[in-house]
């Protein structure tokens, strides 16, 4: 139970890998951090996502986020050890690579024109005929045009990763409060003092909203307009007694993963403005016929479950980074669509080094700054309201 006379250094509202990895870096730092989540602790985007570090599979040009999800997979190796060696939790991380499968000319064209992008910006990607990709996936389809190669981008295990990064938080002090809904913002003369919860009002330093889709409400008590909406996400799982493949697999609306125990994970449909958690026979059926395209033989596979997830985009497709404009000792963390898992590391490091007095170290940080689409306006007084947000 959360009292009024509750204190904290910083809050840390949304329990998802982002908000995770914030708290984590900044218990690291020596901060007193508490995570509140008006769920289970990654129950929302972060347990819905197949843990792709996908930072090459789309990327046709040199770019902020480019540069940013470069950085960030190259820290998964390290972090893997620490987050096992603190937790005891190993976060499933893959290096076997990507195939970008092209199943028609123009598929096998851009695939070309990335690798040549991609080659001048220092990345390895090489191109597959088909002979060569069923080589190294038996089981892929012949009836493609070729395959874009990726060795640098890999996997976790998204619900791994996002429990580890809470649990090492609260090995290094922190303290993490599920089924705690966040009503509103404390706001004092143009600074943030409090979270006021469900259970009370905790009474704080700083704060940081990565609430992904639901902390809109609460920047907006500050006078912080942003536009993060959902895109739903549908997904399923099947299990086999010996992998169907090895690789990750991905081409234009699918994405086949391998994980442990033979499970393989097929997704994701793309629903945008949809909130609703509800898996549709339509989005199954178009995931199924994509995937049995890619691998034939998923269909003798032995069926597991669905789900579907809402990913935070942004009308620019930038996430949101940084301090809020107009109010002191508040940050923002929100709007990572599909790449939440691969920018959690970065994330949370840059976040928690601004959130102690720092200055992030990456080129073009303002390009995420919060109050790009516009400016702030005036908070609306102490910020007490209705309703919940994680």
């Amino acid at each position: 139970m959360v009292h009024q006379a509750d204190v904290a250094d910083v809050v840390v509202v949304g329990g998802g890998v982002i908000g995770g990895s914030i708290a984590y870096h900044l218990a690291k730092k020596g901060r007193r951090v508490l995570i509140l989540e008006r769920e289970k602790i990654g129950s929302g985007a972060s347990g819905a996502a197949a843990g792709m570090l996908g930072a090459q599979s789309e990327t046709h040009r040199a770019d902020v986020l480019f540069d940013l999800a470069r950085q960030s997979r190259a820290m998964f190796p390290q972090l893997a050890e620490e987050l096992r060696e603190l937790t005891g939790i190993d976060i499933g991380l893959v290096q076997k690579g990507l195939l970008k499968v092209a199943l028609t000319p123009d598929q096998a064209a851009d695939c070309r024109r990335m690798i040549a992008f991609q080659r001048q910006a220092g990345e390895t990607a090489a191109w597959l005929t088909p002979a060569e990709a069923n080589e190294l996936e038996p089981n892929l389809t012949g009836r493609i045009e070729g395959a874009m190669r990726i060795p640098g981008d890999g996997q976790v295990s998204a619900p791994e990763l996002t429990a580890a990064y809470v649990r090492a938080a609260v090995m290094l002090g922190a303290e993490a409060k599920e089924n705690c809904g966040v009503r509103s913002l404390r706001l004092e003369r143009g600074r943030v003092t409090g979270i006021v919860t469900d259970e009370g009002t905790i009474s704080c330093g700083q704060a940081v909203i990565a609430a992904g889709v639901h902390g809109q409400r609460l920047l907006a008590q500050a006078g912080i307009e942003t536009d993060v909406y959902p895109v739903k996400g549908e997904c399923f799982s099947v299990v086999t007694e010996v992998p169907l493949v090895s690789h990750t697999l991905f081409t234009d609306g699918c994405y086949l993963v391998p994980k442990r125990g033979g499970r393989l994970l097929v997704g994701a449909s793309m629903v945008e403005r949809n909130d609703e958690l509800t898996v549709s026979v339509e989005g199954l059926m178009g995931l199924m016929a994509k995937a049995a395209a890619l691998v034939p033989r998923i269909t003798a596979a032995r069926w597991e479950k669905a789900w579907a997830g809402l990913r935070p985009q942004t009308r620019d497709g930038l996430p949101y980074l940084g301090a809020a404009p107009g109010c002191d000792g508040l940050f923002v963390a929100a709007g990572h669509y599909r790449n939440g898992v691969l920018l959690s590391p970065i994330t949370g490091a840059l976040i928690a080094e601004q959130m102690n007095g720092g200055q992030p170290a990456f080129a073009g940080w303002e390009f995420f700054a919060p109050e790009r689409h516009g400016t702030a306006r005036q908070p609306e007084g102490r910020g007490v309201h209705a309703g919940s947000d994680r």
